[in-house]
């Protein structure tokens, strides 16, 4: 397997220095009827985890705010359970006096939905980080919901196992929060969501119940898959505690290609083509926009191996026979330059030149903020409509922005359009929202591909979802949290 960098870790450094306005303030939201928390109250919350908590504002600065640094809570408590037990003990005393509760893995989602918006307790999953159990043979590992992503790998990999997604924020991110906001990453297309690899499932509930849905065989007929409830439901529903992940074996064959692509309805061709020529080793197949790639040179100094050109293409295989995979790649990029889908490309020689040139990949979001505020938006787009989006807000926004820049994950129509601006502006952002969200939905797409709804696009869930959908939602939300203490002001829009 390639080794990567965290993308995460570099973007904190630059955008350290940022205070955010308080979220509560910047939206004019209302404090919902909730208890206060008294002196004894954190103190007993603070005994039922061993004395593992952080007390204060201040000090929970860190955890107020989101990695982009845009929206920020008040907490003023912040607890570490060790076990499910603990959790529950925690919920069961929070459902009582009607505190609430924010779940917290790694902070690394993009919509807010994992700090607080007011003084919610912080429920931080990062001491929960054992893993259970590790079965070479069926490929199942079952793990506690604070395993960081790129820890598990590793431990897996002496199993010569993975897990079946790859995400930038994999040096800082859990296995919790991933489940929770059922996340995709690079290798959606050949690996598949984790809705279909998770295999069972602890959570708690708002009122302290433990739900055991820890089941390891791939095939369990046995009425409602209770644990599709928690997958994607960004911690709304219940907490989850401990998990069993399908893994995929670990590739002894990967190798990766950087190409240079004339127009965007070349990359649709070249994705067409890779499908079918390269079957079923392809495992990801990202593009790049040249903007992206000017913006990486000016402000990280990265360039692309190759020359740039309105798109570059990024395509990776994994397989089990490197001399095969390697001949099957070679003669699929002959063909495609010859016909002139590719105007330039190259293949990596080792993994080393792998890793750079991921890295023009992976560390956009860095190079972005050094231009100072960055409008991030993950959408899913049909393919046929993918690049437009990109091409109508250059012209919606025109000057008034420094760069509106497009990449992602064509592969399952995966678009991310970011904006940038040397501060935040008002105008800038009325002009993008909603018209983005609308324009997405006119062209029955998804406002949101991977990072979920959080607190950032509660308003817009009905440009995606139906009324009746939305209300079958708040059905099971009242029905598994009638206090509505589980993330309050999250996924579902506010009444």
């Amino acid at each position: 397997m390639l080794k990567r960098t965290s993308a995460i870790q570099s973007f904190l450094k630059c955008s350290s220095n940022l205070t955010p306005q308080y979220t509560a303030e910047k939206y004019a939201l209302k404090r919902g009827d909730y208890g206060a928390l008294t002196q004894d109250d954190q103190n007993h919350l603070i005994s039922l985890v061993n004395g593992k908590g952080i007390v204060g504002e201040k000090e929970l600065e860190g955890y107020n705010v989101d990695w982009m640094r845009i929206v920020r809570g008040k907490s003023e408590l912040l607890l570490k359970p060790e076990t499910t037990q603990q959790v529950s003990s925690i919920l069961k005393f929070c459902h009582s006096k009607n505190i609430a509760v924010v779940p917290q893995g790694g902070n690394t989602g993009l919509v807010g939905g994992s700090v607080p918006v007011f003084d919610e307790v912080i429920l931080n999953t990062s001491l929960m980080n054992k893993v259970e159990k590790i079965d070479p043979v069926s490929g199942v590992v079952v793990a506690q919901a604070g395993c960081i992503l790129d820890q598990l790998n590793s431990e897996l990999a002496e199993h010569k196992l993975m897990m079946p997604l790859d995400l930038g924020a994999k040096g800082s991110c859990q296995l919790g929060g991933n489940i929770s906001t059922n996340a995709g990453g690079l290798r959606l297309l050949r690996y598949g969501s984790l809705r279909g690899n998770v295999l069972g499932m602890e959570a708690v509930l708002a009122d302290g119940t433990i739900v055991d849905c820890m089941q390891t065989l791939r095939k369990d007929n046995t009425g409602y898959d209770i644990k599709q409830h928690f997958i994607g439901s960004e911690g709304t529903l219940g907490i989850i505690t401990k998990a069993s992940v399908l893994c995929a074996a670990l590739p002894s064959s990967v190798n990766l290609a950087f190409l240079s692509v004339n127009a965007f309805a070349d990359v649709r061709r070249l994705f067409s083509r890779a499908r079918d020529d390269l079957g079923e080793i392809l495992s990801a197949f990202e593009f790049i926009d040249n903007s992206c790639l000017v913006c990486l040179e000016e402000n990280l100094k990265l360039t692309p191996p190759v020359d740039q050109s309105p798109f570059a293409v990024v395509i990776e295989t994994h397989g089990s026979n490197s001399t095969h995979d390697f001949e099957k790649l070679e003669a699929f990029l002959e063909s495609v330059m010859n016909d002139g889908t590719v105007i330039d490309g190259c293949v990596a020689e080792d993994s080393q030149k792998a890793t750079n040139w991921w890295q023009l990949r992976e560390r956009m979001a860095e190079s972005l903020m050094h231009d100072g505020y960055v409008y991030k938006y993950d959408v899913s787009v049909p393919l046929d409509k993918f690049y437009e989006l990109v091409t109508v807000m250059r012209e919606r926004l025109g000057e008034k922005v420094l760069r509106c820049v497009g990449y992602g994950h064509v592969g399952d129509s995966n678009l991310h359009i970011n904006i940038t601006t040397p501060a935040y502006s008002k105008e800038v952002d009325q002009l993008i929202e909603p018209f983005i969200f609308e324009w997405v939905s006119q062209v029955n797409g998804s406002i949101s591909a991977e990072h979920g709804i959080g607190f950032k696009k509660t308003q817009f869930l009905h440009l995606s979802k139906s009324a009746e959908a939305i209300a079958q939602m708040r059905l099971l939300k009242n029905a598994m949290d009638p206090k509505n203490i589980l993330n309050p002001y999250k996924v579902l829009p506010l009444l």
